[in-house]
């Protein structure tokens, strides 16, 4: 019975984790596409709505797991908040296929408006769903990028793991998701031109993947042709350790100790 009951658990916790994933790339994926497609907003529209697409994803599935919705976040808690390991692949995937879905939705419903901007569904149109280097514009290689997104990811990890530390001065939790939103859209304005800002594993991977499958070939590589879908996920897993090691070494063991830490990681 008790295996049963956490079967149940993990499986209610995975489509949490889906749908928040899935509400994200709705809306961050849905404004890319509006902009670049469609010509309405500009780079402040993108960053505004990725940052509430998080905030609203993280409401849909806070109380549910905490809102990972990004394998770096589930790997740093994984690594230093004591959440099981067991249940890290089980995250990943589900917020690989709800970004994979999300994705689909947006390419869906901007079917003729993609077209009509890209008939090729080129590299034109390809950063509506993955990023590149340099936004695909900027002279930014593979390196420039993997270093940025290195860095991105450590700056998100290093805050989220200080706006969930009850020992430090954490948001209350119903305040919490709009301040992790407002982290994505500072880090979206500040480190958005090197790579795209995509800190996300999953937002990179299930977006590019759906785009593959529905005519964009060459959603694989980078305007120069050589193999990137690595960078945004090698970048966010690195980054992810160093953000929420530098958090641990810099300001967790200088807080008063007996405080429960555990504010995103769900129960075992």
């Amino acid at each position: 019975m008790a295996e049963q009951v956490a079967r149940k658990s993990l499986a209610g916790e995975m489509v949490a984790e889906f749908a928040g994933t899935m509400v994200l790339i709705l809306f961050g994926a849905g404004v890319v596409a509006q902009v670049v497609a469609a010509g309405l907003g500009d780079h402040d529209s993108i960053a505004w709505a990725w940052g509430i697409g998080v905030a609203l994803g993280v409401y849909v599935a806070g109380r549910t797991t905490g809102a990972h919705l990004n394998p770096a976040v589930t790997l740093g808690f994984a690594v230093f908040r004591g959440f099981p390991w067991h249940k890290v692949m089980p995250y990943v995937i589900a917020q690989v296929a709800g970004a994979f879905v999300g994705a689909l939705i947006v390419r869906w419903n901007y079917t003729e408006i993609l077209a009509m901007a890209d008939p090729g569904h080129t590299i034109k149109t390809q950063g509506v769903f993955s990023t590149l280097p340099g936004n695909g514009t900027l002279p930014i290689g593979t390196w420039g990028a993997l270093r940025d997104q290195i860095i991105g990811t450590a700056i998100l990890l290093f805050v989220v793991f200080a706006l969930s530390d009850t020992a430090n001065m954490a948001p209350s939790a119903n305040l919490g998701p709009f301040v992790i939103g407002l982290l994505v859209v500072a880090i979206g304005m500040s480190f958005g031109s090197a790579a795209g800002y995509a800190i996300n594993p999953a937002r990179d991977f299930g977006p590019r993947l759906a785009s593959f499958l529905t005519g964009y070939g060459g959603a694989w590589r980078d305007q120069y042709g050589s193999l990137y879908f690595w960078v945004p996920i090698v970048g966010p897993l690195v980054g992810a350790f160093i953000g929420a090691g530098l958090y641990q070494v810099m300001i967790a063991r200088f807080l008063p100790q007996g405080e429960d830490r555990d504010t995103v990681k769900p129960s075992d």
